[in-house]
């Protein structure tokens, strides 16, 4: 039995263990950084024994640089390379979403469209319901974070379930709707792309303008499972109408430490309606992406602009303005800084899975299929393990495993596999109960994690397999497979 064999099962069951790590609810930051040392360790202990040809190709030889500079090289581009090239392209394209995230909020667009489709769907709880997660998807195209979650939240949920719709259903609808418009999501693709390009080089070659069919066929997909999941729950739950909720005290709610602002701090008894021209500002940052080609940062600058300038929202003289966007960016960096921490760490992650991907291969190497079907296959049966930021997860344990695609099948074209990833991140983790705002809605809502799995579940492995097959069948017929 050969060193890389057994470094490679030290490997995987350190890699299970990240797994029941993650599903036990621990910080997912620590936990990926504790894991970056072990795989480094890994690394290193192997390429001080037989020469790791990966560490050779991105250090060098111990002939060339010494002992010291290669283990040194290897800390340097793990620990300062990986986080560095992060921040520098993926990090500011998360703020300037969240900034704009936050704009829709403060502008009450967000609030105005959804007063319009409750008033449209008067009285008819499964019209309603299903204009509003229409809504709910269209807003999450451009809103990230866990703050807009909860400002759109604490709107919604309500006027679901004074609707008679059962808490269980209320919560995996409104949730199913954000994993729609996170398929679409701009800074969301910024930061899934970056995870696979700090592995795969090629893939900055691969834009959101490659990208957009795939979002908003899984957005288009995912409503239509949500929603023919939910009314046949709806058939089978009770009616009741015995949920109120209050707006939290000084427009603010607290979760993990956190205050979250619900609704912007001078509205008014009565919040005046966003004018209708305004809401094209929703879309705005995807239409000047996808047609005219302009960068992700300066669309979703325009397109604040024309929401904070329709609205009225900038008064108060230059220094008025100032404050309002200081603000405003602010509290968009407050609803992604849990994430930004952990991004870093799974940055290093990455970069640490790239040497460590020889020892995988020498255990795996002969189980995972080369060819498009059966990659396909693949993905679609084993969608679930996207689930608790598994295998298939790319904000989880998947980075080990585009590792191990691209030591196994290193010429498999970005516009297939990325997709297949996107595919399995973002249909099982923005059900699942690891994620931050879903986790806060089983308070805000009291429902039972198994209630709402029963629904989550099936839902992301349905998705999962359309899309993988959608995904095939166009790259079969644009022979990019």
């Amino acid at each position: 039995m050969s060193l890389d064999f057994v470094l490679g099962i030290i490997l995987i069951l350190t890699f299970f263990g990240m797994v029941y790590y993650c599903i036990k609810g621990h910080n997912l930051m620590i936990g990926f950084f504790v894991m970056t040392v072990l795989w480094v360790s890994i690394a290193l202990i192997g390429n001080a024994v037989t020469p790791n040809q990966n560490i050779i190709d991105k250090i060098g030889l111990v002939t060339d640089v010494g002992v010291w500079g290669q283990i040194r090289g290897v800390l340097k581009n793990v620990f300062q390379d990986g986080p560095q090239g992060y921040g520098s392209s993926i990090l500011v394209n998360i703020f300037f979403g969240a900034f704009f995230g936050r704009v829709l909020v403060e502008t009450n667009i967000a609030s105005t469209l959804i007063r319009k489709v409750v008033e449209l769907g008067g009285d008819r709880p499964r019209i309603t319901l299903a204009l509003l997660c229409i809504v709910t998807a269209l807003l999450f195209t451009s809103m990230t974070g866990i703050g807009p979650v909860i400002s759109i939240a604490v709107i919604i949920v309500p006027i679901l379930l004074t609707l008679g719709i059962s808490a269980p259903v209320t919560l995996f609808a409104f949730m199913g709707s954000i994993m729609a418009g996170i398929f679409a999501n701009m800074t969301n693709f910024a930061q899934y792309i970056g995870i696979y390009a700090g592995i795969f080089e090629d893939a900055s070659s691969f834009g959101y303008k490659d990208y957009a069919w795939i979002g908003w066929s899984g957005l288009a997909v995912t409503l239509v499972v949500v929603l023919i999941i939910s009314n046949i729950a709806l058939s089978f739950s009770k009616t009741t109408h015995a949920w109120a909720a209050k707006m939290p005290e000084n427009n603010k709610i607290t979760y993990r430490g956190v205050e979250y602002i619900v609704e912007p701090d001078n509205r008014k008894s009565t919040i005046e309606n966003a004018p209708f021209y305004s809401w094209l500002s929703i879309i705005l940052p995807v239409l000047l992406v996808v047609l005219f080609d302009l960068p992700i940062i300066l669309s979703f600058i325009i397109a604040s602009l024309y929401a904070l300038i329709t609205c009225k929202k900038l008064n108060g003289g230059f220094k008025g303005v100032c404050r309002t966007m200081s603000r405003l960016f602010t509290d968009g960096g407050v609803d992604v800084a849990p994430m930004l921490g952990f991004l870093l760490c799974l940055a290093m992650f990455n970069n640490a899975a790239n040497f460590v991907a020889p020892y995988f291969q020498a255990v795996l190497g002969d189980l995972i299929p080369s060819s498009a079907l059966s990659i396909a296959i693949l993905f679609a049966v084993f969608t679930p393990l996207g689930f608790f930021r598994g295998p298939l997860n790319l904000v989880g344990c998947g980075a080990a495993m585009v590792s191990i695609f691209k030591a196994v099948v290193p010429g498999i074209p970005v516009e297939f596999l990325f997709p297949l990833f996107a595919i399995t991140t973002v249909a099982p983790q923005h059900l699942d109960v690891t994620q931050s705002w879903v986790a806060w809605g089983f308070g805000y809502t009291k429902v039972s994690t198994k209630d709402y799995l029963k629904m989550s579940i099936p839902t992301g492995w349905i998705v999962g397999i359309v899309m993988v097959a959608i995904v095939y069948f166009v790259c079969l017929g644009q022979n990019i497979i």
